[in-house]
């Protein structure tokens, strides 16, 4: 199945609820929630999760670029995040992380960078609801998409079909009409997308022009 999943990132801040309003057909909201020390970059924190919460019921994925990110689960839950997906080099216990998030009620990810393998995790997937691949250095919007990260994609989706999982690969940075269907043909089934969706004249109709180029590559 292909997710298509915008990124509030790339939205208008003075119009938020409107914008997420134009995306009701994306298959869940991405939500980046940046502390200015893991990343050199500011951005949402849990009043504004729980403002986009209470416009819409889609799923809200939750890309925690934060340091020690435990210690602000249950915050995020509590403003209505549904994935908190967390950066294994954010933390020293992933296994433990993904447990915590459950015990929670909520499922897990994690998030690796460019320059992360992604051997030392595969015994662990099974904890996890979802693996995110940076194709950008995570921090800011608008970046070029890395190619060469799609082997690790390669890896996972291997490892997965193996295991007969049902982790999802998802994908963050440089999704575009130019860049989808490479990353799909990859594995890659979930797709984080900022300007390629709010930079658009159409919202909606970008988000099923991405779906479309996906579906058509798998």
């Amino acid at each position: 199945m292909i997710y298509i999943a915008p990124s509030i990132l790339a939205a208008d801040y003075a119009a938020l609820g409107s914008d997420v309003r134009k995306v009701a057909n994306a298959d869940l909201i991405h939500v980046d929630i940046m502390d200015g020390h893991f990343v050199p970059n500011l951005s949402f924190g849990p009043d504004v999760t729980k403002a986009v919460n209470n416009v819409t019921e889609q799923f809200l994925d939750m890309h925690l670029m934060i340091e020690q990110p435990e210690k602000w689960f249950e915050t995020y839950v509590g403003a209505g995040g549904d994935r908190l997906v967390f950066h294994v080099e954010a933390t020293s216990d992933h296994v433990g992380a993904a447990r915590q998030a459950h015990d929670l009620g909520v499922q897990a990810g994690f998030a690796v960078k460019p320059g992360t393998s992604i051997e030392p995790y595969l015994d662990d997937l099974e904890l996890f609801e979802e693996v995110m691949i940076m194709s950008v250095e995570p921090g800011f919007g608008g970046q070029k998409f890395m190619p060469e990260v799609l082997d690790k994609v390669r890896v996972l989706r291997d490892r997965i079909a193996e295991a007969g999982l049902g982790t999802i690969i998802a994908i963050d940075g440089g999704i575009a009409e130019t860049t989808i269907a490479h990353a799909a043909a990859a594995g890659v089934e979930s797709f984080v997308a900022g300007s390629a969706v709010f930079g658009k004249d159409d919202p909606a109709a970008a988000v099923e022009n991405l779906r479309l180029l996906a579906e058509q590559a798998r």
